[in-house]
């Protein structure tokens, strides 16, 4: 390009284009129209029309009506929130927003020239350190887009390590993990087998489990509490792996080890999970961020990226991006991962929180929330309208089965009401029943009134 104004397009702000400025732009591409630029895409494929469009707006006008937008959604500002299977209302300390906040990291992107971000790869090193306390594994990546793909993305490693082709989906996880799991395998020569829930329990049929158990199992994935919210047999699960020399990945709710024990207590190869849950806003599903932790035996085959402490010639301290060669740093082909987002601003947002709550904020957080989804449990038994679905124990989601009519209904019903009342199951193949989450924000009253509610709807 020889334009005395070439300088000014590199430097430029992120404006519409004027029709002077465009005129400019074809100047130096040596074209006439917009249309001659887009002329290698076929006709057949073009919209021949302006795009559907509401007409201009001034800055007021723009806000007023995207706050009208907005003011269309079901939200936890609006109804109660009972919702779960996987995005928690947990409660978000006010710090939080304040750190993330400011314009150093709310701003800024993977640290690629590492050794000039300090400060974002310290608060990287910083949660890596929290995750292994949290679930007592050596090692920890700078986490991944979100807990599917943090469950996938462990399910290759073990395909890395071990050199088997068979995962076993042991019971019933998240069916967006077992989707995301299953997209990954088609190309991969990866054979994915689904050991089934038993029906009584909820959680793994250990029946089911040792006849699909292979010596060419690479790992075994299990989720606890799973999807149903029950919590699993680590340690008969882990047994019968290890025997067959199987890797276990365990996806874990990171509120949950508050109380239960940490999944290296069980023999767990991999932890990973959706850490939402650690500070993060619901944001209608996402985004949220996915932790991934292991031995220190497979740390080399870990996708994602690790931050290391080291020190500088002056013995400082310090932070580095180390063992990069196992994703985009390295040609596809070679790469162990191609996965490379570490969605470091909601990995940030976790860091404040374990760092404000501890260890004795997390208990006291997972504490109340087996107390209020075991009062609330209780309560909609009581009503009459439900009848419980499973008998193993629960963390603070369950299933209950309604009995009181139609549940697409009802739940449209409560819907009305300010409730969100829970996830219906039926399209997972458990008819008339219901996912209903409680976490520590729930209180007493809103429970009582979701059940009262219940009692005097009549039937649906």
């Amino acid at each position: 390009m020889n334009h005395k104004n070439q300088k000014d397009y590199y430097t430029s702000s992120y404006i519409p284009n004027t029709k002077d400025g465009q005129n400019e732009m074809f100047d130096i591409m040596g074209i006439n129209s917009v249309e001659e630029l887009f002329s290698d895409i076929p006709n057949e494929l073009k919209l021949h029309r302006d795009l559907a469009l509401p007409k201009t707006m001034s800055e007021p006008e723009l806000l007023k009506h995207m706050k009208n937008l907005a003011a269309q959604n079901v939200n936890c500002d609006t109804h109660i929130c009972f919702m779960g299977g996987g995005i928690y209302d947990h409660f978000i300390p006010a710090v939080i927003n304040q750190i993330t906040g400011r314009q150093e990291f709310y701003s800024a992107y993977t640290p690629y020239q590492a050794e000039i971000s300090q400060g974002t790869l310290q608060a990287i090193f910083e949660y890596q350190s929290m995750i292994c306390r949290l679930t007592g594994m050596d090692v920890s990546n700078a986490s991944v887009y979100d807990g599917a793909t943090a469950c996938a993305e462990a399910m290759l490693t073990a395909y890395n390590i071990t050199g088997r082709t068979d995962i076993i989906i042991a019971g019933r996880i998240n069916p967006q993990y077992a989707e995301t799991c299953e997209t990954y395998a088609k190309y991969r020569g990866i054979n994915i087998i689904k050991s089934p829930f038993a029906p009584e329990t909820g959680t793994v049929s250990m029946q089911y489990f040792n006849q699909a158990i292979t010596e060419n199992c690479a790992a075994v994935i299990v989720q606890t509490p799973n999807f149903f919210g029950l919590i699993e047999d680590l340690g008969e699960i882990s047994k019968t792996a290890k025997n067959k020399g199987a890797l276990l990945i365990t996806c874990v709710d990171p509120i949950s080890l508050g109380l239960l024990e940490p999944p290296a207590s069980f023999g767990a190869d991999i932890v990973v999970g959706e850490g939402q849950s650690l500070g993060n806003s619901m944001n209608f599903g996402g985004p949220g961020f996915g932790f991934f932790a292991c031995r220190n035996d497979y740390m080399r085959k870990m996708p994602g990226r690790i931050v290391g402490e080291t020190a500088d010639s002056n013995n400082n301290r310090g932070f580095i991006l180390t063992l990069q060669a196992r994703e985009q740093h390295i040609r596809r082909e070679k790469a162990l991962s191609n996965i490379c987002t570490n969605q470091a601003l909601c990995a940030l947002a976790a860091t404040v929180y374990m760092s404000v709550m501890g260890k004795a904020g997390i208990k006291k957080v997972a504490d109340l929330c087996i107390q209020k989804s075991h009062y609330m449990y209780k309560k909609l038994i009581d009503t009459g309208k439900f009848k419980p679905k499973f008998s193993a124990p629960f963390f603070k989601e369950f299933v209950l089965e309604y009995n009181g009519g139609d549940i697409k209904a009802m739940n449209n019903k409560m819907l009305q009401a300010g409730f969100m009342p829970g996830i219906n199951l039926t399209n997972i193949g458990l008819d008339n029943c219901m996912l209903i989450a409680v976490t520590e924000k729930r209180t007493v009253d809103e429970i009582d009134a979701y059940t009262e509610y219940i009692k005097k709807a009549g039937e649906i």
